[in-house]
Parts: structure tokens; sequence; C-alpha cells
């Protein structure tokens, strides 16, 4: 298990690559640049847009081989980009919040064809009411589709996530779709110092792709897009259930490869003064950097307080957080999304199922948050900590709250 990384540490690239200031889309746009899919279909979407935009301009100043589709709508970008993987093309598209949406249909067709897309989904809630800013309200209602999800804390992140995606989904054990998840504004339009590999390099780790078929491939002739009934179905989708499994071991592979060319490597999950920690916040994506300041904040007045920042939500890597959170004695679990009439909102249903089968699971309680964009901030999160360090945390707090709503 990799430990995490200082915001320093992770900066600390080998000489040969080049630092930049990019936003998080434009991270993102510089990763497919330098990837230099065979087709990149794409419809732009707020707060997607500039990822659109920035590649449309390579394109236009001929930095890129791609095949640039400017297409009517996001369902259209994701069908352009089905066929175009069908017919053994590497392709690559991005969307955000109701682009998303429009694209449900096709996100089951795309994994259900084991076709290796990747995509960048800027997180942005889903309407109503009408709300451009962040929050993982769109991914989570896609969470089921049979994509590899993978939640980015900062551009950094966003870029090197980008580049290991073309490696997870086109790897033979996998053959699945990805989507590489950044947040709305907070990363999307934040502009931050990103270590920027060679060309050559970044070439080099994603190679050229190989299809597992093709259609366009007379000599070896195949049937996409099939119809199976009831003798057949199930095997279908048993071996697409166990092609994602299989994802989070090449997912961590992956990481730790990408760590060796780079000098940041990359696992499931990423934990922060979790050791002797006796309470813990689990988070996805920008909000592990506040909590991380609030850990420390929290050590400083006495509380021993950890972090678990889950990166890859599907596959969810359950061994590893029930290895995390067990002799915890209460862990709060922050989801930027909520599920109505559920148990509990996603990633607070996924934690405290790995944690069910555990002969001594710590309490768990689920918290949402930043809804619409609404701010997490420092003071709150250490909040939180006292609040679990609290001898009432154990029974006395309700399982479902809403941090940081006007009552």
């Amino acid at each position: 298990m990799i430990d995490t990384q200082t915001d320093a540490a992770r900066h600390q690239a080998p000489a040969k690559s080049t630092p930049k200031g990019l936003t998080g889309d434009g991270a993102a746009a510089e990763a497919m640049r330098q990837i230099d899919p065979d087709v990149v279909a794409a419809y732009p979407i707020t707060p997607q847009t500039e990822i659109v935009e920035r590649f449309a301009e390579f394109v236009a100043d001929g930095l890129v081989n791609t095949e640039f589709v400017a297409v009517e709508s996001e369902h259209s970008a994701l069908s352009a980009c089905c066929g175009a993987a069908a017919a053994g093309a590497r392709a690559i598209t991005c969307t955000a919040s109701q682009g998303l949406m429009l694209m449900h249909e096709i996100l089951f067709i795309t994994a259900g064809q084991r076709l290796p897309i990747v995509m960048a989904v800027v997180n942005r809630n889903i309407s109503a009411p009408i709300n451009i800013h962040a929050d993982h309200s769109d991914t989570m209602a896609s969470r089921d589709c049979g994509w590899v999800q993978l939640y980015c804390q900062d551009a950094q992140e966003v870029y090197d996530s980008t580049i290991q995606a073309v490696r997870i989904a086109e790897h033979p054990d996998v053959m699945l779709p990805v989507m590489v998840c950044l947040d709305g504004f907070i990363t999307s339009h934040d502009m931050e110092r990103v270590d920027v590999l060679p060309d050559e390099v970044v070439k080099q780790f994603v190679g050229e792709y190989k299809a597992a078929y093709n259609l366009l491939d007379t000599e070896n002739p195949v049937t996409v897009g099939i119809l199976a009934g009831p003798p057949h179905l199930f095997e279908h989708k048993v071996a697409q259930y166990q092609a994602m499994q299989r994802s989070a071991r090449v997912i961590a592979e992956i990481g730790q490869e990408f760590g060796e060319l780079s000098g940041r490597s990359y696992d499931l999950v990423e934990p922060y003064r979790m050791d002797d920690a006796e309470v813990a916040i689990v988070v996805m994506s920008t909000a592990a950097g506040t909590t991380r300041v609030a850990v420390d904040r929290a050590r400083a007045q006495g509380v021993k307080a950890g972090l678990l920042r889950v990166r890859s939500f599907r596959p969810f890597p359950m061994d590893e957080v029930a290895a995390q959170l067990l002799g915890k004695r209460v862990v709060a679990v922050f989801d930027r999304a909520a599920a109505p009439g559920a148990a509990g909102a996603p990633l607070f249903s996924d934690v405290r199922t790995a944690l069910y089968d555990q002969p001594s699971r710590p309490r768990v309680l689920g918290y949402v948050f930043g809804l619409g964009g609404r701010d997490l901030t420092v003071d709150m999160t250490v909040e939180v900590f006292e609040q679990l360090a609290a001898s009432q945390a154990a029974d006395g707090v309700p399982t479902r709250q809403y941090l940081g709503v006007r009552e």
C-alpha cells in the first residue's frame, strides 16, 4: 500500500519533465495531445468546454493526427467513439453533467461491447435546479454502467490518470472503458503546476493500440452489437464483471509503472496518517486536500485523525479500504452526492459494505457535503474530527448527516 505523498513530493518529477501552468481541463487536453488518439468525438458543455476547445486548437495547428469529430450531442459523441473503437481506432471523449446523462444509453453499450474508450468527466451537478458547479451526482448516477471510474485530486493527477487510463482500458485483462473524473471549476478551471513528460515518453508508455477486434478486418470478420438471448447474455455479462474485478490489479500495476517513469506513483487508495489513527475520514477528489490539512490541525489538537482517499471508485477496492479502516473507532465517509431513498450515499454504502463482514468493524457515519459547489472548509472538517473523537460518537450521532447545509 502506498502512503500518501505530500504536494511537494508529488511535484518532484524527473528532470526530463517540464513544469507548466495548466488548469485541470488543460491538463486533460495536454495528455490527449500527447496520446494523439485516432479519434476524438466530443460536444462542449460547462465546465468541460476547455478540454474540447484546447484539443480542437491542437487539431487545427497540426499538433496531432487525430480525426476530430464535432458532433451535435453527447449521445452522438460517445456513439461515434464506439464506432471508431469497434473499427480498431483508439478513441477518447469528454463530457460533464447533463452531457453524461444524454450518453447514458451508450455508456452501457460501450462497456458491454468491451470498447476501451477513455472519457474525461468534469463532475458537475445534475439539474434541477440548474447548477453548473461541482458535485458527483453525474458520475454516481453512472456508477453501475460498467466503466472504470478514477477520481482525481488535482490537475497533476488529471494529466497522469488520463495517460494511465489508456493503458488500463486497453489491457487485455480489462478491455473496458475508463472515466477520469475531476471536480468542476475546483479542478477544471484552477491553474496549477503540472509536470509534463516529453511527448516521446508518453507515446512510448501508451504504445500502439492493438485492437482486440476490428470491424474493418475482412480477413477476420466479427459481429458487434449482436442480439443475445437468455441462453447467452448471462455469460457475456459475467465476463464483463470479471474484467472489472481484474482491472483493480491492472490499475495498481500501471500506477506503479507510471511512478517509475515519472516519480509519481498511484494506487487504488491513498492513506494519510492512518497508521495510528483512531478516527478517520474517507473522501474522494479535491476534498482530500482540505481533509489533509484538517488531519494535521486535528492532530495538533490531540485528535488521532487520519484520511483515506479513494481514487478508484469502480472497481471499488473493498479489501484495501477494509485493511485501512480496521482498528479505527469511528469512520466518517464524505459523499459529494446523495442517493435519495437509499440506505446511504454511494461512497458511504460501499465503505460500509466493505467492513460488514469484518469481525471488529468501526462505526461508520455518512456525511453528504458540497452539493452544487458548496465549499468544504478546513474548519468544518476539523469539527467532524472532533465530533468523531467525542465519547458519544459511537452511539449518539446520526448515521446520515448533511455537512454545511443551512437549517
